[in-house]
């Protein structure tokens, strides 16, 4: 009589999930049950398409909730380390409460256990049964495991390192924004989301001339749309006024100018200021021996040297440069001084010159405190404070004789048509409030009201103010 040894078959396993009750291989992380998974994933917060990808990745979720959920405000034991993870040259001891805040942590810890016992299945049951709520348990004895983590990335330093394995253990860790660049690359490499966020933070918080091209290229380089965004939004605001008037604007990436040139929100005192300030930054690529900011006449000097059989746009150093001065708004370029200027630095194509001349009847003006002449006619910019959080910003139209003017034509038309729209833009709380008039179309005459130009009325706290009027003469 042949004896045979009864095996022990698997068995179905109902569990709990979201709000019904699926059954389970306990084997396996995904049996097919598509109902089941995707209610898995929402408590667990992973995403579904993910989790068919990388069925593991819901093993290593769950362990990661049930620690985080038993770890809060619990203080940390002083006990014998977990584990010792070997990295960068050194050894860190860890726990495996905090060390399970890291999915790259969790899957070095998981993939160890795996290897060091034919029963991991077991031993990762004892190490769970220990977080559950209940009477206080006797810590079940596990045998100390040594992971290894090869880093590759240049940015991250031991010392950032070290600060992310603290922050495994202290919720708020002191941060500065010299060191948060490469604690955020820690962060990315350990898979510890909740640094990561608040790195980012810590750098939305922190754009400077000095770090905003690092922490752009690092969002862009983590895929951190939040940060990129943020860095775009703070170089549309501080472009000319702040960056343009230092030697960061070398730093400032290609791509990333173009961005902010193409903005409508782009902040401007005119837009030959933004002209020369695009000017400058050219000067700097082509000289980076330049330590200090030159004068104006120092960069309209270095282009007039240049060859004067081609604009220097035409040429082989200037033609990548074309969509950058493509977003400019040449037309609105109105002084003849500063329409002058252009012609004898020989920058743009003769083309661009020449539609300039032609079509800078259209020109649009942005916002400053004094009085603008376009073709004859006076307007004045004001902006009024009326209290600590209320402004009114308009325009009206004033006499020639009213004001000291240079040598032009004037106009002797009793009204002229202007269509013209009013933004303001305002920092509160690191989000931007954006107010707006319509494009509104009026008569300008002399007189009360035809004079004056709808008033765009803000209330805010914000400061400083970025206020913008844009207007053109149609054809009347």
């Amino acid at each position: 009589m042949k004896m045979l040894n009864p095996q022990r078959r698997a068995r179905l396993e109902r569990r709990m999930v979201g709000s019904t009750n699926r059954w389970r291989f306990p084997s396996k992380p995904f049996s097919g049950d598509l109902l089941g998974l995707s209610q898995r994933c929402k408590a667990l917060s992973v995403d579904l398409d993910e989790a068919l990808k990388n069925p593991d990745r819901l093993c290593v979720s769950q362990i990661q909730k049930i620690f985080s959920e038993t770890s809060k405000n619990k203080p940390v034991q002083s006990r014998e380390a977990d584990v010792i993870l070997e990295c960068l040259g050194s050894r860190w001891e860890l726990h495996q409460p905090q060390l399970f805040q890291s999915e790259t942590l969790s899957k070095l810890y998981l993939m160890a256990l795996a290897q060091s016992t034919k029963r991991p299945t077991k031993e990762l049951e004892s190490l769970l049964q220990a977080q559950l709520p209940g009477k206080i348990k006797e810590r079940p004895p596990t045998k100390k495991m040594i992971i290894s983590l090869k880093i590759n990335d240049p940015v991250v330093t031991k010392v950032a390192f070290a600060m992310a394995l603290k922050s495994l253990y202290l919720s708020q860790v002191e941060m500065n924004v010299n060191d948060v660049l490469a604690v955020l690359a820690s962060a990315h490499v350990l898979q510890f989301s909740s640094l990561f966020q608040r790195c980012v933070a810590v750098m939305m918080k922190g754009l400077t001339p000095s770090t905003i091209k690092s922490f752009y290229l690092a969002g862009c380089k983590y895929k951190e749309e939040q940060l990129t965004t943020a860095c775009e939004k703070w170089l549309e605001m501080n472009l000319v006024p702040l960056v343009g008037t230092q030697i960061h604007l070398r730093k400032i990436p290609q791509e990333l100018l173009h961005r902010v040139l193409r903005s409508p929100r782009l902040f401007t005192f005119n837009e030959f200021h933004l002209l020369n300030t695009l000017l400058l930054w050219v000067f700097l690529q082509l000289n980076p021996k330049v330590q200090t900011v030159p004068v104006q006449e120092t960069v309209l000097a270095f282009f007039t040297s240049f060859s004067r059989k081609y604009s220097f746009l035409d040429q082989d150093t200037g033609q990548s440069l074309v969509p950058l001065f493509l977003c400019l708004r040449l037309h609105g370029i109105i002084k003849g001084k500063n329409l002058e200027e252009l012609r004898h630095i020989n920058f743009f194509p003769e083309s661009w010159l020449i539609r300039v001349t032609a079509n800078h009847y259209h020109a649009e003006y942005t916002t400053h405190s004094e009085v603008i002449a376009i073709y004859g006619f006076f307007f004045e910019i004001k902006g009024v404070r009326h209290d600590t959080t209320s402004y009114s910003f308009y325009m009206q139209r004033v006499r020639h004789s009213d004001v000291v003017c240079e040598h032009g034509p004037v106009s002797l038309r009793a009204e002229r048509l202007v269509k013209y729209e009013i933004r303001a833009q305002t920092l509160v709380d690191g989000q931007w409030q954006e107010f707006r008039t319509n494009q509104i179309t009026q008569k300008f005459g002399f007189s009360k009201p035809s004079c004056k130009s709808h008033a765009l009325k803000i209330h805010t706290v914000g400061l400083p103010i970025y206020a913008s009027f844009s207007f053109i003469f149609p054809m009347s």
